[in-house]
């Protein structure tokens, strides 16, 4: 035994193979397969691990095999490094820029409390329409609808030239601005149960029918906390990465040509 050796080492640091001397420990294992992720998951059996360490054995074999052969002093290879070696260096530098910048929690709640109609619920209607490509139709069609010789399902599944018409004309709940202006406009000025057209857009001549409108509940300062900090955090990340950019032009002139 070696004198201060370990008698009992840890399992993951066990040799588990060696190639021209040099080893392969379980530990290597156990990383190759977390680096795969969700893929490594059925690699954890005794079976998946033996195949893991074929595969580190190949990597080393290869490795071993363009050592011997110079490859590592191939121009091409040289470049390629440089370029590994720069991304690397990037990325390395970037996260010790902005490690420790995060939004504080006293930040998001005065964000929250300053930016309130950010978060206040808007308002929001259920309305089905009957699309027709002339203004006569749409008016004719109307007054069939109020005079209650047909009801406006009937008529939608008749007339309506919109996918809607299989469901009676129904366009189910949408929010401000999801439909065309003047549609839009339209269906937010008209109280539940208003009957209004022709009303024209882009796509022809509507008849509408206001079936509901509701408002949306506030967002709670509780429930959009994370994702508010999460978004405040990438904001001064992005303002110190340009700040430090800003700086380094000074130092390294850049020529743009």
């Amino acid at each position: 035994m070696i004198i201060g050796a370990n008698p009992n080492p840890a399992p993951t640091s066990r040799v588990l193979a060696t190639v021209n001397g040099k080893p392969i420990t379980q530990e290597d294992v156990a990383d190759y397969i977390a680096s795969m992720g969700a893929r490594g998951e059925q690699l954890k059996t005794p079976e998946g691990q033996a195949k893991v360490l074929e595969q580190l054995i190949g990597q080393k074999l290869l490795v071993e095999d363009a050592t011997r052969n110079l490859y590592d002093h191939e121009p091409e290879f040289l470049a390629e490094l440089s370029h590994v070696k720069d991304n690397l260096l990037f990325s390395y530098a970037l996260n010790k820029m902005l490690a420790g910048i995060q939004a504080k929690d006293e930040e998001v709640r005065k964000y929250f409390d300053e930016h309130k109609e950010q978060f206040t619920g808007q308002p929001t209607v259920n309305a089905s329409h009957i699309l027709v490509a002339e203004e006569e139709k749409a008016k004719e069609i109307m007054g069939r609808i109020e005079s209650g010789e047909i009801t406006f399902e009937e008529a939608a599944h008749q007339y309506s030239t919109c996918p809607s018409a299989q469901q009676g004309g129904n366009l189910g709940e949408f929010g401000q601005g999801q439909m065309v202006p003047e549609f839009d406009k339209a269906c937010f000025s008209m109280e539940p149960g208003e009957l209004r057209g022709p009303v024209k857009t882009d796509f022809g001549w509507h008849i509408i029918r206001l079936n509901s409108k509701s408002q949306s509940e506030d967002m709670k300062f509780e429930d959009i906390a994370p994702q508010l900090k999460q978004q405040l955090t990438i904001e001064k990340q992005q303002a110190a990465y340009q700040s430090k950019i800003n700086q380094l032009k000074i130092l390294y002139p850049v020529n743009k040509v």
